[in-house]
């Protein structure tokens, strides 16, 4: 816990042991060794009371408006970060690769689509925009196969990558080039398309470094569990962080589509 700048170092367990705390509920077994590095670092007394600098973000991880997840899958592996919104705070989590822990930082409103964007690292991109809108199409078994081909560990060109997966040789290209690929999902109470009770809206993006972003349009986002299959139609296209930024931006529902309820369960 730094309270000088509020931010905390939590783990999914933690976060698990304050909401037990808050509501009045019995601690399991299994979360005792996270409560007592809560009382170790001063989030809790000897009573399990919580210091009253992690009112803000208690607050915030009971009752949200809003959930922001970031899922960045990379050749460390899968972090996630995010943001949760609520009526009073916003805060910022990120996770290290390989780290259990997320810190927790607030926010302000304003600097939100920011603090997205650098999560998944957005930058300028200084590839030649004549290529932004190319199109590439194919299926998901076969963007397995080149992934699958390439994580092999032997050294091919993309064209013999290409002749193996029966793919596109664009795709091979493109894939060789990728440093990670990324998933925004916005989560809230909403009329709109739902996922177990939540309006959600997503994007998923591969940054492909001299190839550039591209953006997956097919399978479209939101995906619910059992929609995709080997032979479900895959289609990238090629964009700009230019673009990117904006799609980030268009994710956030506006005032009016946030409902007054609130999802019930924190996600971290």
């Amino acid at each position: 816990m730094d309270a000088a700048r509020r931010r905390f170092r939590l783990t999914d367990s933690h976060v698990s042991v304050l909401g037990f705390l808050v509501e009045g509920d019995p601690i399991p077994a299994e979360l005792s060794e996270a409560r007592a590095e809560l009382r170790e670092s001063g989030i809790l007394d000897a009573e399990d009371k919580i210091s009253a600098d992690l009112y803000p973000l208690v607050a915030t991880l009971m009752e949200p408006r809003l959930i922001a997840r970031v899922e960045m899958t990379g050749p460390q592996g899968v972090t996630q970060s995010g943001a949760v919104i609520g009526d009073d705070f916003i805060f910022t989590h990120e996770n290290w690769p390989g780290d259990t822990e997320s810190e927790y930082v607030p926010a302000e409103p304003e600097t939100l689509v920011w603090a997205l964007a650098r999560m998944v690292d957005l930058h300028r991109d200084f590839t030649e925009e004549a290529d932004s809108g190319e199109v590439i199409t194919s299926t998901m078994s076969t963007f397995d196969g080149v992934v699958e081909r390439m994580e092999a560990g032997q050294i091919e060109e993309p064209e013999a990558v290409a002749r193996a997966a029966d793919a596109p040789v664009r795709l091979a290209e493109v894939l060789a080039q990728l440093n990670c690929m990324w998933r925004i999902t916005m989560a809230w109470r909403g009329a709109e398309t739902k996922v177990s009770g939540l309006a959600v809206r997503a994007l998923v993006v591969w940054d492909c470094g001299i190839e550039g972003y591209w953006l997956r349009e097919l399978p479209a986002e939101p995906i619910v569990e059992g929609q995709v299959d080997a032979s479900s139609a895959l289609r990238v296209r090629r964009t700009s962080a230019k673009e990117l930024w904006q799609m980030i931006t268009d994710l956030l529902p506006d005032g009016a589509q946030l409902a007054s309820a609130q999802p019930s369960q924190a996600t971290s």
